[in-house]
């Protein structure tokens, strides 16, 4: 399998589309890149990465 870039947005809408509302639109915007691919990404591995982003854009808000 190759590695695949897809927005945030892709992998919230796969297993977790109840948490769109939550999230901000520059988090959902993230650019992920998968290394095995979509298609085999677990859902538990999708919440890890969704943590990761939100973590991530706090950090940056509070560097401005």
């Amino acid at each position: 399998m190759e590695m695949e870039t897809v927005k945030l947005s892709a992998i919230v809408m796969r297993w977790y589309p109840d948490m769109m509302p939550f999230l901000k639109q520059d988090e959902l915007n993230s650019i992920i890149v998968l290394r095995d691919g979509l298609s085999i990404l677990e859902a538990a591995d999708a919440m890890d990465i969704i943590h990761y982003s939100i973590y991530e854009h706090q950090n940056s808000a509070y560097l401005q």
